[in-house]
C-alpha cells in the first residue's frame, strides 16, 4: 500500500528534528574547539617562566629609567659647572656612553636569562633536556648566567653607592639654596669647604657663587633639576639590583629543576625496566 505525501505537520516535524541535529553538531563542535583552545591556552601558560618574565621587566624598566635619569643629570652637572664655575668636565661624554652601552648590554642579559628559563619551565624542560648532553648544557649555562650576573649585581651594588653619595651632596647643595641667609640675607653660596669636589685648576673666586641671577641659575635650573634626576637614579638603581637578586633565585631553581629531571628520567627508565621484567616474568608462568 502506497503511503502518501507527508503531512505539514510531519514536514515540520522532520524539519525540527534537522534544526536540532545542526544545533546539536555546531554545539558540539564549538566545544570542542573552545575545549582544544583552552588546553592549548593552558599548556601555553605552564610554559611561561613567571619569575624570570617579572626579573626582565624590573630590570630593562629599571635600567631604562637609570639610563634616561643619569643622562640627564650629567648634562646638568656639566652644564653647571661651565656656566657656574667655569670648568669643562671632558669625562661626562664618556659616562654617558657608557650608560647607554650599560643599558643595551643589561637588556641583552635580561633578554638571554629569560630564554634560559622558557627552556627550563614545563614541557619544555622535558622536551628540550631530554638527553644527557642537553641536562649537562643546560646546568653549565645556568651556572654561568649565575656568575655574570652575581659580578654584574656587585657592579651595581658599587654603582648604587656612588648615586647615594652624589644625591646627597646635592640634597646639601639645595639645603644651602634654600637657607635663610641666601634666601633673605642675600648673602653669597660659599663652596669653598667643598673644594675638594672641584677639579684642581679651579680658582678660589668661582667657589663663591654671589650674583642673583648666578645663584637662580645654580640653585633653579641645575641644582634642583639634578637632584631629583639623582634620586630617581638611586631608585632605578635599586629596582636593577632587585632584578639581579630574583635572577639569581629564578636560575638557582632552574639548576635545581634541570639537574632533578635527570634523576626523574633515570628513575623512569628504571621502573620501565622493572614493568618489562614482571611482563617477561608472568609469560614465562604461563
Amino acid at each position: 500500500m502506497q503511503r502518501g505525501p507527508p503531512s505539514k505537520f510531519e514536514m515540520s516535524n522532520i524539519r525540527n528534528n534537522q534544526l536540532r541535529n545542526r544545533y546539536r553538531y555546531s554545539l558540539e563542535s564549538s566545544l570542542g574547539s573552545e575545549y582544544a583552545s583552552r588546553s592549548k591556552c593552558d599548556e601555553c601558560m605552564t610554559r611561561v617562566p613567571y619569575a624570570t618574565l617579572i626579573a626582565t621587566i624590573m630590570c630593562i624598566l629599571g635600567v631604562g629609567v637609570f639610563c634616561g635619569t643619569i643622562y640627564r643629570g650629567t648634562t646638568l652637572t656639566g652644564l653647571m659647572m661651565l656656566e657656574v664655575f667655569n670648568q669643562r668636565l671632558t669625562w661626562l661624554e664618556p659616562l654617558q656612553t657608557a650608560c647607554v652601552v650599560i643599558g643595551a648590554s643589561m637588556g641583552a642579559l635580561g633578554l638571554m636569562a629569560l630564554f634560559v628559563g622558557c627552556l627550563a619551565t614545563g614541557a619544555t624542560r622535558h622536551k628540550v633536556y631530554r638527553g644527557s648532553g642537553a641536562r649537562i648544557g643546560g646546568r653549565i649555562s645556568c651556572a654561568v648566567f649565575m656568575s655574570i650576573i652575581y659580578v654584574l649585581q656587585l657592579a651595581w651594588l658599587v654603582i648604587f653607592v656612588c648615586l647615594a653619595i652624589v644625591t646627597v651632596f646635592y640634597t646639601i647643595f639645595w639645603a644651602l639654596c634654600t637657607s635663610d641667609r641666601v634666601i633673605k640675607e642675600k648673602r653669597c653660596i660659599d663652596f669653598t669647604q667643598f673644594s675638594f669636589m672641584f677639579p684642581s685648576t679651579i680658582r678660589p673666586e668661582d667657589l663663591e657663587v654671589c650674583p642673583p641671577q648666578e645663584i637662580k641659575l645654580f640653585c633653579k635650573d641645575y641644582v634642583e633639576k639634578a637632584e631629583f634626576m639623582f634620586i630617581l637614579a638611586v631608585f632605578a638603581c635599586m629596582l636593577v639590583i632587585l632584578s639581579l637578586v630574583h635572577y639569581l633565585m629564578c636560575l638557582s631553581a632552574n639548576y635545581a629543576h634541570i639537574r632533578d629531571h635527570e634523576k626523574l628520567q633515570e628513575l623512569e627508565e628504571i621502573q620501565n625496566l622493572n614493568d618489562l621484567e614482571g611482563l617477561t616474568a608472568s609469560k614465562d608462568r604461563f
